[in-house]
């Protein structure tokens, strides 16, 4: 029996050579690709995103450029080479009627720059700047002259407007007027009012949101070397600055809510709103600013303990100084990546035929299938999204790994991260797809569930069971994704396909959850706090910008997403030390199991990570425990050599 429990336990070392792991993985994900090049091929092919772009008039004319004219439409095929501009002539009053917006849309030259109250002005601005604001066939000198003048020209005033940046439309300035032209033109997009409701607020606010997120990234990258540098008065003061700014951001969200309730002014829908959103902004900022109080409270005797396990992870760090820049070139990936995403789902977007109506105006048909190429357009995003967030995880492990399993502490492996790197190209990228694809799969019943939760508007019952399954399913994914980082772990060890890393991964600390689950415990809280103080600050830089601008109408929601920014922000930069960290333990806990410090198999691990853990955790009683069970010896304790 003894024999055969030897037998079974996985035998862990280091290996130098390697060989390919999940090909079929890598070969699918491949072919997936290859589906997703031919859905980006015909939405440039059969898509218009010039269009959308460019912008367009509602005869089917593209402003900027010559046209081909549709049959039944005598105003199409016009050349609007020089006539860039869009502009709606009722740009303070658009209304969506079955998706397509009701005023009349015209290519012009240039935007009125200010406010036109008449006919006349209409007529002397046409002279003076060469631009139009009438139907095409009515004369200039008719502007005054013709009875119908006033259907056939922009309702006044005319509010003064300029051009936006990207998409040349003529947009109003009057921010009121301002809020209301982006909510309609995004509710072309897409049919759901909060969704119009936060795209308009980002739109009307989008200097102030730009900001913000520049302030989180810089709040990120404070906070990456705060805990590079760890000291004892830094976590203290730490611990402070998040104690304030959740007493703080709370009582100004409860501040905000009553001045904005009792405020006789507070009359639109969006600014009702803005006082519900407020509410429960409140509520949940002091639910949390409670529990993390509570805590921080019952975990202070630790703090010693988290400040010793800071400076072993900044000393690992430190002997790869390139680690504090994987999630730079991860969210530079991923950002190439998105907008690549965007263009294709504009393209898809505006893929449509033109069909002339009984008025004289075109209108564009959506092609048959381009549902299903949006939807596999959608898996794309996700499963994509996570496999570069994979390949960080491997890279950062892989570069741990090597410098752990390393006799020489005093002289490093050279170049660890660029070894990962290698790595992983050229063995492990299929488990990288498998471990992502498996995350794919439960994210894409969460966006089906949040489809059916928002249709289910007056269903309460209904609504209430949705909201468990997708709490449900948000937990199965937070597991899957610690055991698919410590699969990586020991995929970067042993070089075994995804399966079997996962099942020894799942084994080893199944054995030893219970001593390190105390150890790092407390570390990720104290990392979690730095996310909320990123959060936090940012949020309360938005409410004082925010505030400042209350004619934005929508901006509490905005405010939202610039804090889940904030903390996605914080995350991606904070995760190495959390994923060096795992790594680390996850190496520790195999080299008390492979090795037993003698001379013949001495222990690979750094002599203050050993005191640490024997200081934290009473090694003693641990190893006592290890030496009741049989284990397969480590012949050599091989080092694992970069490659190069």
């Amino acid at each position: 029996d003894s024999g055969d429990s030897i037998s079974e336990l996985q035998e862990w070392r280091p290996v130098i050579y390697r060989k390919c792991t999940d090909t079929l993985w890598l070969l699918l994900f491949c072919l997936f690709w290859a589906g997703l090049m031919f859905v980006s091929g015909y939405a440039v092919v059969a898509g218009a995103a010039e269009r959308l772009v460019l912008g367009y008039d509602s005869f089917g004319n593209i402003c900027g450029r010559k046209n081909t004219p549709v049959e039944g439409a005598n105003l199409s095929g016009l050349d609007m080479t020089y006539k860039k501009y869009v502009f709606f002539l009722n740009s303070c009053s658009l209304e969506v009627q079955s998706l397509k917006i009701s005023s009349l849309s015209l290519c012009v030259s240039s935007c009125p720059q200010e406010q036109l109250n008449s006919l006349e002005d209409l007529q002397s601005f046409a002279r003076n700047n060469g631009s139009f604001l009438c139907i095409y066939n009515l004369n200039v000198s008719n502007y005054t002259l013709n009875p119908k003048a006033a259907q056939l020209c922009p309702t006044l005033p005319v509010p003064p407007s300029k051009s936006f940046p990207l998409f040349n439309r003529c947009v109003p300035q009057n921010p009121e007027c301002y809020s209301k032209y982006a909510s309609v033109l995004i509710s072309m997009v897409n049919e759901m009012d909060v969704s119009h409701r936060i795209l308009s607020g980002i739109l009307a606010g989008r200097d102030t949101v730009i900001g913000l997120s520049v302030l989180a990234l810089a709040f990120s990258l404070i906070m990456v070397l705060a805990f590079r540098f760890i000291q004892t008065l830094l976590i203290h003061t730490l611990i402070a600055l998040v104690v304030f700014g959740l007493l703080f951001v709370s009582g100004v969200l409860w501040w905000l809510h009553y001045d904005y309730r009792n405020d006789p002014s507070t009359e639109l829908e969006t600014e009702k709103e803005n006082v519900k959103f407020l509410l429960g902004y409140a509520i949940f900022s002091t639910i949390v600013t409670v529990v993390l109080l509570s805590l921080i409270l019952v975990l202070r005797k630790r703090l010693q303990f988290a400040i010793q396990l800071f400076r072993i992870v900044s000393k690992i760090i430190g002997r790869i100084p390139f680690l504090l820049f994987q999630p730079l070139w991860t969210f530079l990936i991923l950002i190439v990546f998105w907008i690549f995403w965007v263009a294709v789902l504009l393209s898809l977007g505006t893929a449509g035929t033109a069909e002339s109506t009984s008025e004289g105006q075109v209108e564009y048909r959506a092609l048959s299938g381009i549902c299903y190429m949006a939807w596999y357009h959608f898996v794309g995003l996700f499963w994509t999204s996570e496999f570069i967030l994979a390949c960080q995880q491997m890279v950062i492990a892989g570069a741990v790994v090597t410098c752990y399993f390393n006799r020489n502490k005093n002289n490093p492996p050279p170049h660890p991260v660029l070894s990962s790197i290698s790595v992983l190209f050229c063995y492990h990228l299929g488990t990288a797809v498998k471990g992502s694809i498996l995350i794919t799969i439960l994210r894409i019943p969460r966006i089906v569930l949040l489809y059916l939760y928002n249709i289910l508007n007056q269903k309460k019952k209904a609504k209430c069971l949705f909201s468990c399954c997708f709490c449900w399913i948000c937990c199965q994914e937070s597991c899957l994704r610690y055991f698919n980082q410590h699969a990586y772990t020991t995929t970067a060890i042993n070089g075994t396909n995804f399966c079997t890393s996962a099942k020894d991964a799942v084994c080893i600390l199944a054995r030893n959850s219970a001593k390190l689950a105390s150890i790092s415990c407390f570390g990720d809280f104290l990392l979690f706090l730095g996310k909320v103080f990123v959060v936090c600050f940012t949020v309360f830089g938005g409410l004082m910008a925010f505030n400042y601008h209350r004619e934005l109408q929508a901006w509490v929601v905005p405010l939202l997403l610039v804090g889940f920014f904030a903390y996605l922000m914080s995350h991606s930069f904070l995760s190495v030390f959390e994923v060096t960290a795992d790594a680390m333990f996850l190496c520790f806990a195999i080299d008390m199991e492979t090795n037993d410090g003698t001379a013949e198999k001495p222990y690979f691990v750094d002599q203050e990570l050993l005191t640490f853990v024997s200081q934290s955790n009473k090694l003693r009683e641990w190893q006592k425990h290890r030496s009741t069970r049989p284990f397969q010896d480590n012949e050599d304790g091989t080092e694992l050599q970069p490659m190069v």
